[in-house]
């Protein structure tokens, strides 16, 4: 890796990272006094409308995007042919969405879903617009600017949302913090970026891009809909409030694992895109990515898991008590979720969008009696069928992207073991730390993420454990720069 090229690389991560952990810090706390202001069943309205906002995402940020980045020497036309084509297909999917709201209600039994499917699905149309702004952002690295427009983003539409619910307007708070989300930042990149279209579109760009893209796009709808079609269950044959619960818990256990792995895979994906023809740079740049983002996942999961209860209770309260179990049970699934990413990502730097595809279709036909499970036996035991399939799709995932860069899944746990032993050895102090206390709930949440930090941070320095120098070296690192450049 060039010096430049790396040197990009350290600041797209601190920056991403800025980005979204600002961002999420936003959405946390926006998120707490919600979920004090406002109740289960309501946000269990919105986890119901969840698997249509996410296919409406797919089509945005999946297939031609990923290709426009992979693509080396993307065109004027390119650009202009994906955003034209993304344009249509997102107007073309809210008018079935519009169509198909009554429906939907009808399926949910809740009537209240007519109105909040078709102004929700507007984020597909927002979205839509920014498409070429995102990706000629990410293509040349400038994730400072994502990180002003998310934090802008997320403050402004988490203010109108809380003076919303607090002056009585319950679950469309909630539609509008999303939508005002997406509009505001759509107009940022707009502002800041300042690409246009041409008045052209490409049968060649598309057809190019197209066979790349396609894939991609089919894969990424199919796990869309899978990986929402748990909400769905639960909504359909339980209730909304329990569909509640469990997305309280979901979003809880998303926040370090799904967003600590978009941070690495949406900065490096560009990166290692422009090393894919030499095997040796992209494996050495690929296993650090796994031992430092699995030592996070694996650290922040497993103490997630032991501080459940007193931080669900702290930071939410009593009401969303049966979010704790769902919470505790997501986690092993969770912390396993940057190896799956990672891996897909492989695929998809070596242009494998093909092998990517059947993968997804193999993984999803092996979830479906994990979703029988959950309808007979309820949500606690489809969640334990999920901890299956996240095994076998791991090692499904493992298997075939291992052998492009050798690479192998007996590998990929070698490196990541040390930082498994750590968390198991960190949560199960937690844990009896936690059971021990005879505090309430405030510092004993304090206490045990004092004792996890400690044990986390003092056995890795002890043991010196590689993947988190890589992570320390990058924090020090960009730390100084930035006190440098400003010095001067």
């Amino acid at each position: 890796m060039s010096a430049n090229l790396k040197n990009k690389t350290i600041s797209g991560l601190f920056w991403k990272s800025i980005n979204t952990f600002a961002l999420q810090g936003t959405g946390f706390v926006v998120g707490i006094i919600l979920a004090r202001l406002l109740s289960p069943q309501e946000f269990g309205l919105i986890g119901m409308v969840i698997i249509f906002t996410a296919i409406s995402e797919t089509f945005i940020d999946s297939g031609f995007k990923s290709a426009l980045i992979r693509k080396k020497d993307s065109t004027q036309a390119d650009y202009s042919t994906v955003f034209y084509y993304n344009l249509f297909m997102a107007l073309i999917f809210y008018l079935i969405l519009f169509i198909s709201a009554e429906a939907i209600s009808r399926f949910f039994d809740e009537p209240e879903l007519k109105w909040i499917v078709r102004v929700i699905g507007l984020q597909s149309i927002i979205r839509a617009l920014a498409i070429i702004q995102i990706v000629k952002v990410i293509k040349r690295l400038d994730f400072r600017l994502f990180a002003k427009i998310g934090i802008l983003s997320s403050v402004f539409s988490g203010a109108v949302a809380i003076a919303m619910a607090y002056n009585g307007f319950g679950v469309w708070s909630l539609v509008i913090r999303d939508i005002s989300g997406a509009l505001l930042g759509s107009v940022f990149f707009w502002y800041w970026n300042r690409w246009m279209p041409s008045l052209t579109f490409s049968i060649q760009s598309f057809k190019e891009l197209f066979g790349f893209g396609s894939k991609l796009l089919a894969s990424a709808l199919l796990s869309s809909v899978f990986e929402n079609i748990y909400k769905v269950i639960i909504g359909k044959y339980f209730s909304a409030q329990q569909l509640g619960f469990y997305t309280r818990a979901e979003l809880f256990r998303n926040l370090p694992s799904k967003k600590i792995t978009r941070i690495m895979s949406g900065v490096t994906y560009p990166v290692l895109a422009q090393m894919q023809d030499d095997k040796t740079m992209l494996k050495n740049g690929y296993k650090k990515m796994i031992k430092s983002l699995m030592f996070l996942s694996l650290i922040l999961l497993t103490g997630m898991a032991a501080i459940a209860e007193p931080m669900v209770l702290t930071l939410i309260g009593e009401q969303w008590r049966q979010s704790i179990v769902y919470l505790q049970l997501l986690c092993f699934p969770g912390a396993l979720y940057p190896l799956h990413a990672l891996n897909l990502n492989m695929l998809k730097v070596q242009g494998r969008s093909d092998l990517f595809l059947w993968l997804e279709i193999i993984k999803k036909l092996i979830a479906i009696p994990t979703i029988i499970i959950g309808i007979i036996w309820g949500i606690k035991v489809m969640i334990l069928g999920m901890w299956v399939n996240t095994l076998i799709a791991y090692y499904l995932n493992s298997y075939y992207s291992g052998r492009h860069i050798n690479y192998p899944m007996r590998e990929q746990v070698a490196d990541i073991l040390p930082s498994l032993l750590l968390a198991l050895f960190m949560g199960a102090i937690l844990f009896i730390t936690g059971w021990l206390m005879p505090f309430d709930n405030l510092p004993k949440l304090i206490l045990q993420i004092l004792i996890g930090g400690i044990i986390s941070i003092g056995l890795s320095e002890l043991l010196k454990l590689e993947a988190y120098f890589y992570i320390k070296q990058i924090i020090l690192g960009k730390l100084t720069s930035i006190y440098h450049a400003r010095r001067k």
